[in-house]
């Protein structure tokens, strides 16, 4: 099965010179008595590098009535990880984890930008936490505690670990025969880094499986019913995307759709 293509529009004057734009959220972190909103030079590169865009950085402690502009401005959206989870709440369930970190500006802000950018016809990128929130956007649900489910590994990374030991691949996926993603990663299996303590209970609406972890953990999902690139990924293949020919592939795809949309001339 082919990639599903990318929604169009016709190409601007300038479109032989002008990169994609793609819009980016970033997170809330309070240092030394200042809130700031960042996005990790990781999640960044690969954007870049591999998929040839520009990122736009959007804070979302702002609320949301600038959306509609944000999308406006962009060919394609990319919601990275974070060291926060989402507000369980906003699925149906108390929180299990009140040690970890919520940022629930960035919840508010993300699960609109997501519907109203697949209504527009943006390509959609979600890594960790962004493809939880693309589920938790279509009324699925999140295991709070993947680790603590019988039959399930333990998926979080070791924090005493170098970090170069925590983005280790750590267990493979098998990809869903016959799909685009698994025509586009070139085999049945690849290995992934692990760095997750939460994880999809049940699918949203129009969400299906792309991949899966060896214990059953949904690892890939996208949403076929929308023409545009979807793809979200529970691993992390902003990690040395240069040296990961399946990473590179991921943002090259991500990368041209985005082109696909903006009518940009290669």
């Amino acid at each position: 099965m082919t990639k599903p293509p990318s929604r169009g529009r016709p190409p601007k004057a300038d479109s032989a010179k002008r990169k994609p734009v793609v819009l980016m959220s970033m997170g809330a972190q309070a240092r030394n008595g200042h809130d700031y909103q960042v996005m990790t030079v990781k999640y960044i590169r690969p954007l870049i590098e591999q998929a040839g865009c520009v990122p736009l950085l959007a804070p979302t402690c702002f609320g949301t009535r600038d959306i509609e502009q944000y999308l406006s401005m962009v060919d394609g959206v990319y919601l990275t990880g974070a060291g926060t989870n989402i507000d369980p709440a906003l699925y149906g369930q108390h929180n299990l984890t009140p040690e970890k970190a919520q940022d629930k500006d960035r919840d508010l802000f993300d699960l609109p930008t997501i519907r109203m950018a697949l209504a527009m016809g943006l390509p959609l990128l979600g890594v960790c936490r962004g493809m939880q929130e693309m589920n938790v956007a279509f009324g699925g649900d999140i295991h709070q505690k993947l680790y603590t489910i019988p039959g399930i590994k333990d998926h979080r990374e070791d924090p005493a670990a170098p970090v170069s030991e925590q983005y280790a691949a750590r267990h493979t996926v098998r990809l869903v025969p016959g799909t685009w993603f698994a025509e586009l990663m070139q085999q049945d299996e690849i290995a992934v880094n692990s760095l997750h303590g939460q994880g999809i209970k049940t699918l949203g609406h129009g969400l299906q499986a792309l991949a899966h972890a060896e214990d059953g953990v949904i690892e890939a999902i996208h949403m076929p019913g929308f023409t545009q690139f979807t793809l979200g990924v529970q691993w992390h293949p902003e990690w040395m995307t240069a040296q990961n020919p399946h990473s590179i592939r991921l943002f090259e795809a991500f990368g041209e759709a985005c082109r696909g949309r903006a009518g940009v001339i290669d």
